[in-house]
């Protein structure tokens, strides 16, 4: 019989016990799961500011490395032009350096075309003198006699006209 009477079910007793649980859970509700799940509820708002400011980091450097590589381009574009502009400016000065170049050389060519000149037009008269002086005394001693400064001349005439015929 005792066993019965605890493995028996009692109407009151299980109307009380089922109060007595609907009590315990509208407690527990009341002071255990509407905390926690405030305190749920606050990680969760927290977590989702992190994962923001996350997405909105990960889109500033996104945006960074847009720029950086804007920016990089940009700096290889004007190295590319400053490299350009020095390889124009050195070409445009050497060409500018071998004009001059040319044209001293140019000109040391005539000044020394100009020394030649007049230094063979001095020899040819310095020639021209010494020609004529043998002449004379070649004349002389052909004549035996003195031949004047006239003579001189129309003799040396004479000779190179006929000198400068031969040639």
């Amino acid at each position: 019989m005792e066993f019965q009477q605890f493995v028996s079910l009692a109407p009151w007793t299980l109307i009380a016990q089922i109060c007595n649980l609907l009590i315990l859970m509208l407690l527990m509700k009341k002071f255990l799961f509407k905390p926690v799940q405030n305190i749920l509820a606050r990680r969760q708002q927290e977590i989702d500011g992190i994962y923001a400011a996350a997405d909105a980091d990960r889109a500033s450097a996104s945006e960074m490395k847009e720029e950086y590589t804007q920016r990089m381009a940009s700096a290889r574009d004007e190295a590319d032009r400053l490299v350009r502009s020095a390889v124009d400016e050195a070409n445009r000065k050497g060409d500018e350096i071998l004009g001059d170049a040319r044209s001293q050389a140019s000109h040391i060519k005539q000044k020394a075309e100009a020394e030649i000149s007049q230094e063979r037009l001095k020899a040819f008269t310095e020639l021209k003198r010494e020609l004529s002086g043998m002449a004379v005394d070649i004349a002389e001693k052909m004549v035996g006699r003195e031949i004047g400064d006239a003579d001189q001349d129309a003799l040396v005439e004479d000779f190179l006209r006929n000198a400068g015929d031969d040639k």
